[in-house]
């Protein structure tokens, strides 16, 4: 945008808009003036299309999305440092900047300097609820500790061993709430780790630093979520429509309980029952949400259908 002579002309859609409301009142804005910018775009279209339209939605959403070169470079050059140390990695989208606690109306046990330091980043949105911290984690509606996610992992399976790719921005309380899962997973890297100096000119720009960590996560052998967010349904649905990857989606309300109780439990029980509740939310080629179709994490549509003794493909 900054190397054309004249800016495009900028319009935001309505959520959920129907295809008539591009044919209508998009198109000839584009046909007249060459160039449009749709701001906050995600999510302006309703999932309710025709297949073939959603055929055609996939590829703009999975084929045509770039990244600028120096983005891209820097992205396959952490990629490739990690497959350097192993041949196969875990990312995990840890989603536990104070924004995003604040927002969520969570809390973790951090007393009254907790409450009052994410209450002030809460006053930044004028419509939110009162919500009760409580109640929202016994719904599933809080990311899980670094702490917790890093129990969740063992439990499932993963090793001491196992190289871990952290992607997130400033984690709430820092090195003291990443330690423990440090812990857990030595082997445990971020792109400011990987990355040192050369990340310099990307650190002034949060979606610059998000989109090196997108690149880095799409081409981890298994991905985990920690929110159900933009970032993270994108990456899982690019992951099943690319060929299917594996996408670890904690089951956060039923994993709250276990966490409460996770002393009273001997290991073995912990890790029978995590395994257990995590059933259906691993990532296989068959996973599906019951009761919500989420076109951005579930792709269905524009997914062939497995056939007996083939591999999958994508139309």
């Amino acid at each position: 945008m900054l190397s054309m002579d004249k800016l495009p002309w900028t319009m935001r859609a309505p959520r959920k808009s129907v295809p008539e409301f591009y044919i209508d009142e998009v198109l000839p804005i584009l046909m007249r003036r060459r160039a449009l910018q749709l701001t906050k775009f995600d999510y302006r279209l309703t999932s309710d299309l025709d297949e073939d339209l959603q055929k055609l939605r996939c590829r703009v959403n999975f084929h045509a999305l770039k990244f600028t070169s120096s983005i891209h470079a820097m992205g396959q050059k952490l990629v490739q440092k990690l497959r350097l140390m192993n041949t196969r990695y875990v990312a995990i989208h840890l989603r536990f900047e104070p924004d995003m606690l604040a927002f969520s109306g969570c809390y973790y046990g951090g007393g009254e300097k907790e409450r009052k330091e994410l209450g002030e980043i809460r006053k930044r949105w004028d419509t939110l609820p009162e919500l009760s911290a409580e109640d929202e984690r016994s719904r599933g509606k809080c990311p899980l500790t670094p702490h917790e996610v890093g129990l969740m992992l063992r439990a499932l399976g993963f090793g001491n061993d196992t190289l871990l790719y952290v992607a997130s921005g400033e984690i709430y309380g820092g090195d003291s709430t990443l330690q423990p899962l440090r812990g857990l997973f030595p082997n445990f890297y971020t792109k400011e780790k990987l990355a040192g100096d050369d990340l310099n000119p990307f650190l002034p720009f949060s979606s610059r630093l998000a989109a090196i960590d997108f690149i880095v996560c799409d081409e981890s052998d298994v991905f985990v979520t920690n929110n159900n967010g933009n970032m993270a349904k994108v990456l899982a649905g690019r992951r099943r429509y690319m060929g299917h990857k594996r996408t670890i989606r904690p089951n956060a309300k039923k994993l709250n309980v276990l966490f409460q109780t996770r002393n009273q439990l001997s290991w073995d029980t912990f890790s029978r029952k995590v395994q257990r509740v995590q059933r259906g939310l691993m990532g296989e080629p068959d996973d599906i949400r019951p009761k919500q179709d989420d076109f951005h994490e579930f792709p269905s549509s524009c997914i062939c259908s497995r056939k007996p003794g083939n591999i999958s493909a994508t139309t």
